[in-house]
């Protein structure tokens, strides 16, 4: 289970990364903050949502959910291959010098 969703975790980290770089910017940054004409785009009227962007919205939501799993994954795992078994070590006495 937690290599499914290892490898989900990592295809859709490259998905996001892909899709980001697929979308076109909209506008420079200076106007965004109120430095030129578009000063409302920032946060204001930004039209309908594209299709790329509810697919990075999904694939965002899905590479948070199995970044916690796996998080969450990691701090409960055991240290033991044998969880159930009790493994003894004994040290070696040291060997007398002749």
């Amino acid at each position: 289970m937690n290599d499914f969703i290892l490898v989900l975790h990592v295809l859709g980290s490259l998905a996001l990364i892909l899709i980001v770089l697929l979308q076109s910017g909209k506008g420079d940054m200076g106007a965004a903050f109120g430095g030129g004409g578009g000063g409302q785009s920032f946060l204001g009227n930004t039209g309908a949502v594209s299709f790329l962007g509810k697919i990075t919205t999904f694939i965002a939501v899905m590479f948070m959910v199995t970044s916690l799993y796996l998080a969450y994954a990691s701090n409960n795992k055991s240290d033991s291959l044998m969880p159930d078994k009790k493994v003894e070590t004994t040290v070696p006495a040291k060997q007398a010098n002749n």
